[in-house]
This record gives C-alpha cells, structure tokens and sequence, in this order.
C-alpha cells in the first residue's frame, strides 16, 4: 500500500475503499486477519481519519470486512456478500477477469435489451433518459460517470420482464466498474453513443436493433482491451486483411479516370 494522489471527481472514501481491497489482495490476508488501525491506514494512505472510517464503513456494508468495537477491522469469512456476490473484487487478474466478464455480457446483455424493448414501460424508459442525460452530463463536464452506466444497465435487465435478468446484472455491474477501471474511462464518446443507440431502440421497441446496439456496445469495449492488452505486451497492433474479392469490387465500384 502506497500513498498515491486521487482523483478528485471521485468521493475520496469510495478510492480509500479500493486501496483497501487491494491491499488485502497484496498482502494476501485471509478471513479474521487484521487490518492496521484507523491511525496507520490514514497516514499510509495520505487521507484523513475520517476519510479511512467512511471507507471502512462502506466495506463492511459490503460485507468485506467487520469492525470490532476496541479490537478493529477484520476481514470476514465471506467477503464481498453484499456489493460483490460473485466475489470478483477477489480475484487477482484483473485484466483476464475485465475480458471474461466481457465475454460474458456478450452471451446474456443483447438478449436482456431484445426482451428490453418489448417489455419496458414507459415510466422505465423515462428513468433510462434520466439516466441517460445523467451520464451525458457527468463525461461532457469531465465527472465520473460510473454510477450512473451501471444504474443504466440494471434499469435496462429491470426493463426485460424476466424476473432472472435482474439477478444477473452483478455480472454486469461489474464488467463495467472494472473494464471502465481498467480502462482509465478511455471510450468517452463511445460510451455515449452506443448507450444513447441502445436507449433509442428500445424506447422504438425493436428488439433487433435494441440486440445489435448491445452487441456493438460490448464490441467497442473488447477491442479496446484487446489493443490495450497487446500494447502492454509489446506485441504489434492487429491490421485487418482485406479479402481480395473486396478490393475487386472497390475497383469495379471506383470512377475511371478520363483520357485526356
């Protein structure tokens, strides 16, 4: 654990939280360890007391940790119950779990928009736009949008009519905390407009366009860490091969040129 400078259009305990985390991951604590005192996190961290307990407090809501009135903060039997069902705050490779869980979407996330389309009402399309704008707002004015894409996504699975789609939005949720994470929030515009293609296909109820938009979604965010996880790797950029018979048909399709 490091003293690092945070980013200010954040809450600073919802940061401390996650140096938190990582910290248990770092130092590989198990279930009942204990945590260094309130006092030695905050100056560790470079942040007030106050800061460090707010953060303490929203992980042990999360079921990550539970404090002991005089003894201290501990790590609980099963972390992560409450925000994290599926315990991925726990696994260590983030970079395969962001690629993973995208893969997952990819499966489950267009169906939940096709049956979106057809099932949603009108007061749950109206609190998609709220969300919409929200978003909108948050990225033009350089703010972190995280809250509001993720309350954007339950609201599309609440939208589906299934009464599974809904429990499955943590797999969602946290495909987009930690790719946007894992990101630096690098698709700004792209966010913005295949979320605003995907609210408008299913506030026209078709299913089709409402699947394609997901699908196309999803895509702009698994070739980013596609390129990303190449970048870090050294290896050269990917260059599309051209199929020849599509050269054929740009010549055929390309004006001549006059003889003079």
């Amino acid at each position: 654990m490091e003293n690092a400078e945070y980013d200010s259009s954040r809450p600073l305990a919802e940061q401390v939280a996650q140096k938190i985390k990582d910290y248990i991951l770092e130092e590989k604590l198990k279930a009942g360890d204990k945590l260094p005192t309130e006092t030695a996190l905050a100056k560790e961290m470079g942040v007030a007391r106050s800061t460090v307990r707010e953060a303490i407090k929203r992980l042990e809501s999360q079921n990550i940790l539970t404090v002991r009135h005089g003894a201290g903060s501990f790590v609980t039997d099963q972390p992560g119950l409450a925000d994290d069902p599926l315990g991925l705050d726990f696994i260590e490779d983030k970079e395969r779990l962001a690629f993973d869980l995208l893969e997952v979407r990819n499966i489950i996330e267009p169906a939940i928009a096709a049956l979106a389309a057809h099932h949603a009402t009108p007061e749950q399309i109206a609190e998609m736009e709220q969300l919409y704008d929200q978003m909108e707002y948050h990225i033009l004015h350089g703010q972190d949008y995280l809250e509001e894409d993720m309350k954007f996504h339950r609201a599309i699975a609440q939208a589906s009519g299934n009464l599974v789609a809904p429990q499955l939005t943590p797999i969602i949720t946290a495909s987009v905390e930690v790719f946007t994470e894992g990101t630096h929030r690098t698709l700004l515009q792209e966010t913005l407009d295949t979320h605003k293609a995907v609210l408008e296909a299913i506030k026209s109820g078709d299913s089709t366009w409402a699947r394609d938009a997901m699908t196309l979604h999803i895509s702009y965010n698994r070739d980013l860490y596609r390129k990303m996880r190449r970048q870090r790797s050294g290896e050269p950029p990917l260059t599309p091969k051209v199929p020849k018979w599509v050269l054929a048909l740009k010549e055929l399709g390309s004006p001549q040129e006059e003889e003079t």
